[in-house]
């Protein structure tokens, strides 16, 4: 029960003449209120507050301690400003950000740009402070964030990853976090998952990993769960069309 496919052969369903449903255009908004909450958390480094509370290295205060980057003024790119960019992009103008640029095959149309700018990819990853992963992955785009990329991009920019885990190159995304190539990273999907609790990137502070929570709100779960079953009736009770399929 999912709107991505990237975890199915889909030649060999063809070849077999499965057919295929899921469940798109109904987690749009819970995956846009999840990114900016991951968006939040990584850059006002929400989990190493609550870790310090916890463990009691909390102290006096100190004028820069736990501070991070704030959206506002800032540059924000969007890597494929499909419907779940667009409603990312929505939601983070209220935060007073300077600029929002994205990437893409093609330029959208003004209104659904809503006031963003049309960049290069090489371009986006130059100028921007929060670099957003909202793209549709297909495996021409496995590894595409590599330490090419990451050598792109500014070493104060936070990325955040909402798309699919493989279009990261994991391993030098820890170089880069580790190194401070980049300022930190916050990834609701990550390659395997679930992810190895003694995985390089659980044991980075500067990195914000969750269990691919994007579409884990009720509302949006009952609706998806709803839309499997007609899928999977529609076909037995001699419906020619299901109301989602995957072509």
């Amino acid at each position: 029960m999912s709107v991505g496919c990237d975890h199915l052969d889909i030649s060999e369903l063809r070849n077999r003449k499965i057919r295929i449903g899921y469940t798109p255009d109904v987690l749009t908004n819970a995956t846009a209120d999840l990114t900016i909450s991951l968006l939040l958390a990584t850059s006002r480094r929400i989990f190493e507050g609550n870790a310090a509370l916890k463990d009691g290295s909390w102290a006096s205060w100190s004028p820069l301690w736990m501070c991070g980057p704030a959206l506002r003024g800032a540059t924000v790119g969007i890597v494929g400003l499909g419907r779940i960019g667009q409603a990312i992009l929505s939601r983070l103008i209220p935060f007073g950000v300077g600029k929002f640029v994205y990437s893409g095959r093609s330029r959208k149309s003004a209104d659904v740009e809503n006031g963003a700018e049309f960049v290069s990819f090489d371009q986006l990853l130059e100028i921007s402070d929060f670099v957003i992963i909202s793209t549709a992955y297909t495996e021409s785009m496995q590894g595409m964030f590599n330490k090419e990329v990451f050598d792109r991009m500014k070493n104060t920019a936070i990325l955040i990853n909402i798309s699919r885990g493989g279009i990261i190159n994991q391993e030098d995304l820890v170089s880069a976090l580790s190194s401070k190539q980049i300022y930190a990273a916050g990834l609701d999907v990550m390659v395997p998952e679930p992810l190895p609790v003694d995985h390089p990137l659980t044991k980075l502070d500067n990195c914000v990993l969750l269990p691919h929570l994007g579409s884990a709100d009720l509302e949006t779960r009952a609706t998806m769960g709803d839309l499997a079953v007609r899928n999977i009736i529609s076909p037995l009770t001699g419906t020619a069309d299901m109301p989602a399929e995957f072509m």
